[in-house]
């Protein structure tokens, strides 16, 4: 493979220069794939390669785990059941091919730079048509690169793609450093694409991805020409007209989130909190991050995921030891101030596709924030639509930005 040709070809053999400042305010590197630069911020090509004895290390783990047991007559309303979850570990280590998923990844163009002295991991696959729009696809969590492997193909011939494992998630991980808030995230991914050299890009982003593209509009709006997100979250403003106003539909919509608020966010109440204690836990055990995860997949999918593509990612997470970092990411998004203070609408344009389970997204309430000039929803489709329905999500991508 050509890996120069996932690179812009004006980043090829520019030297570093002291007096350069990028356009976020860092040392403006570009990439050399000659060696003539040995800079951090670099752009390194990357492969996948987990050492045969990390893999042994997981299957001794995993057929010597210490199981708990179950009340009779239970099901998944208390978590994930003891016989489900034998059955996946018992998969996981028998039969499960990580090779396999190293094989997809590194048939892709995969690259490392450092933005903030953090490593940041990412995918870029250019369009064969050079005026293409550049698009950068984020991924929230559960999730990892491998959501968008159906997507790649799906807009590879109309988009040129970057797709970042996040900072602190999988290949990125773990940061080494408190403070990095999604904030700070969404300026280390716009520096990301300057330093690719893309003048004009879109965002597109589910669940934490959600978050981040509209900041990433806010932060690089000169340059984004549009965010497109699934899993929007979005909260009343207090106006009793706006109350007054919803629909059947979007009443239900608020009172699934009340639901998930009350009876499905203690996940999240953990990690935003007390983050290093349930990283503990899933650094050490490997059935415990496959609990951990599975759970939000059978909870939050309309569709069944498949299998493999379930334990890929949670071996991406065992793998590259990033369950702390990933807590920890929630601890800054819960105690970051500026996050929630109220802020005037982002001028960038905004589409949101909405679909059916875990998505709680109403356009009125949106609309307070952002530009919205797109919406659609779906009856097809839960919370991780790159997985479940790659069609509808391209298309509706394809649409949004079309009309930019």
């Amino acid at each position: 493979m050509d890996i120069s040709a996932a690179l812009p070809t004006n980043a090829l053999l520019i030297m570093p220069k002291d007096n350069e400042i990028s356009r976020f305010g860092l040392p403006l590197f570009t990439a050399s794939l000659n060696g003539m630069t040995n800079t951090a911020s670099e752009i390194r090509p990357f492969r996948v390669e987990i050492p045969q004895a990390d893999l042994d290390y997981l299957n001794d783990r995993l057929r010597h785990a210490r199981w708990t047991d179950s009340l009779p007559g239970v099901g998944w309303e208390r978590g994930v059941p003891v016989a489900d979850l034998k059955e996946l570990a018992a998969y996981w280590a028998d039969e499960f091919d990580w090779r396999a998923t190293e094989r997809q990844l590194n048939a892709l163009p995969q690259f490392t730079t450092i933005v903030e002295d953090q490593k940041l991991h990412f995918v870029h696959v250019k369009s064969e048509n050079a005026d293409a729009t550049a698009l950068l696809l984020l991924h929230g969590w559960p999730g990892t690169v491998l959501d968008f492997l159906e997507l790649i193909e799906e807009l590879k011939s109309d988009f040129h793609l970057v797709v970042p494992s996040l900072p602190g998630f999988g290949f990125s991980g773990p940061v080494t450093e408190a403070g990095w808030t999604d904030g700070k995230v969404a300026a280390a991914l716009a520096e990301l694409m300057a330093r690719l050299g893309y003048e004009r890009y879109g965002v597109h982003g589910g669940d934490v991805g959600a978050f981040l593209g509209p900041l990433i509009g806010r932060v690089d709006a000169d340059h984004v020409v549009g965010v497109h997100a699934n899993a929007l979250v979005t909260f009343p403003a207090g106006d009793p007209a706006d109350m007054a106003a919803l629909t059947e539909s979007e009443q239900a919509r608020l009172k699934a989130m009340k639901q998930f608020q009350d009876d499905g966010s203690a996940y999240m109440q953990i990690v935003g909190t007390r983050p290093q204690t349930i990283a503990h836990a899933l650094a050490d055990s490997p059935v415990g991050q496959l609990a951990w995860i599975a759970e939000k997949y059978q909870e939050w999918a309309e569709q069944p995921i498949e299998r493999d593509r379930l334990l890929a990612t949670v071996s991406v997470y065992w793998f590259t030891g990033t369950a702390r970092s990933v807590a920890n990411s929630y601890y800054e998004r819960f105690h970051d101030a500026s996050m929630w203070m109220p802020k005037a609408p982002s001028p960038t344009p905004l589409g949101v596709a909405v679909f059916t389970t875990a998505d709680f997204a109403i356009r009125r309430f949106a609309e307070k924030a952002h530009n919205v000039v797109h919406w659609s929803e779906f009856y097809r489709g839960g919370h991780f639509p790159a997985l479940e329905v790659p069609d509808l999500l391209s298309a509706d991508i394809r649409e949004f930005f079309a009309t930019l």
